[in-house]
């Protein structure tokens, strides 16, 4: 993930937000999974929809919610917020596939998913040869051997295989009787690095679940010292009496960072645009707060080398969302906010429980006890983000009432994140 300073950064980081048409909004719940290559790179992500945010129960039916998809993506979301320019798997019901509604959307925009329940006959079966010749890509969801759906494997360019549900039997057995030129296998549900590991010897050449996001637990390896060392910047850079001074000795230590920092300085975002004679006076005129915060990114960008550049991306959507969604409640405060977002996935990027990650790192005692998991409001409204990103509606709701938050708030919140983010990525 590249960590360059957005275009639209402002010398008050974080950056006023470029308010999405989503966010003027509040009926409606989307958000995305990422579905990886072999190599840990996104490929595309999942669409996932929910109606109303003060309901407690989806009450919308399946056609309906995939044309909401449809809507919410290409009208208030925007696909390229959504995906950043990588295709969107949306589900698609009987009525909708029969009717062409996809053709709303351009054929490379979007890959459609035939869901599980969908009754194959030839009008079915006719709608995806038609679409298959108007360049649309399919997929069938929750494959199974032997099902109607089999009558539809000449227009589809992917088939999505229930890792939990199907014996890693079948599992390798699917993958050599559907492997050919231009069918893509995708292993959905992968919950752990031994089933990814698995589905990729056995020929999935995309993977969807939440495999990425746990450690690979190594306790008794020592940290890398290019880790040792973020670790020890990220501590000195959070602590709250940190001076102008010990900061710029900090800088100074990483030629990356230094970098960076008279960059930022020179960005037209910031408002600045002057030539700096000093790391010094480039830290006074960005401001010790919003340089601060910088560092800390660019520090966990640094952690994450190595690994699928979406643990990178995901931390900072949780940043933002985490920091957005708490702005004026009074237990929290804006920098811990941020910074519990940003540091979630750390027992993932060190591949070490988080209370062991946690003893690299010297975060403030607040920060920790969230990440631990206690009943803060900070940790509940992390539990609200989380539970949004990956479509758990009703949990994310009772986190977010749970911290004193407004639910409504949460598209808007995980909304401006996901448009915060695309820009810091450009």
């Amino acid at each position: 993930m590249s960590t360059s300073l957005p275009a639209s950064a402002s010398s008050s980081f974080p950056a006023a937000p470029v308010t999405p048409p989503a966010v003027s909004r509040v009926d409606a719940y989307v958000a995305r999974q990422a579905i990886l290559d072999v190599k840990g790179r996104v490929f595309g992500y999942e669409l996932l929809y929910r109606a109303a945010p003060g309901d407690t129960a989806c009450r919308l039916n399946k056609d309906l919610a995939s044309a909401r998809t449809m809507t919410e993506a290409v009208i208030d979301f925007g696909v390229d917020v959504l995906t950043g320019g990588r295709p969107a798997f949306i589900n698609l019901t009987r009525p909708l596939l029969v009717d062409e509604a996809c053709t709303l959307l351009s054929p490379a925009s979007a890959v459609f998913e035939v869901l599980e329940d969908v009754d194959v006959d030839g009008e079915v079966i006719a709608a995806c040869r038609r679409l298959h010749q108007l360049g649309y890509q399919l997929a069938l969801d929750d494959f199974v051997a032997g099902s109607g759906a089999e009558a539809l494997l000449p227009y589809v360019a992917f088939v999505k295989v229930d890792v939990l549900s199907t014996p890693a039997a079948e599992l390798e057995a699917l993958a050599h009787r559907l492997t050919r030129p231009g069918l893509t296998l995708i292993a959905e549900k992968v919950e752990s690095r031994e089933a990814f590991e698995q589905c990729r010897r056995a020929g999935y050449g995309l993977f969807q679940g939440y495999y990425f996001q746990k450690p690979v637990m190594r306790s008794g390896a020592a940290l890398p010292a290019q880790h040792a060392a973020c670790l020890r910047l990220l501590s000195e850079l959070n602590r709250p009496d940190i001076t102008v001074g010990q900061l710029e000795a900090l800088v100074k230590q990483d030629a990356t960072i230094s970098l960076r920092v008279l960059r930022c300085v020179n960005s037209a975002g910031f408002g600045i645009r002057r030539d700096v004679s000093s790391i010094r006076e480039a830290l006074v005129l960005l401001g010790l707060g919003p340089i601060r915060k910088w560092a800390s990114i660019w520090c966990l960008a640094s952690l994450s080398a190595g690994r699928t550049p979406e643990l990178a991306t995901l931390a900072l959507v949780r940043a933002r969302s985490c920091e957005r969604l708490g702005e004026g409640l009074p237990d929290v405060a804006e920098q811990e906010l941020f910074l519990v977002g940003l540091c979630s996935l750390l027992d993932a990027m060190l591949d070490k429980p988080m209370p062991e990650a946690l003893e690299h790192v010297a975060l403030a005692p607040a920060v920790q006890h969230a990440l631990l998991g206690e009943p803060t409001a900070t940790r509940y409204l992390l539990d609200a983000v989380v539970a949004y990103e990956r479509g758990h509606w009703d949990d994310a709701i009772r986190a977010a009432r749970s911290a004193a938050a407004s639910d409504a708030a949460l598209p808007a919140a995980y909304a401006e994140a996901l448009t915060w983010t695309r820009d810091l990525a450009l």
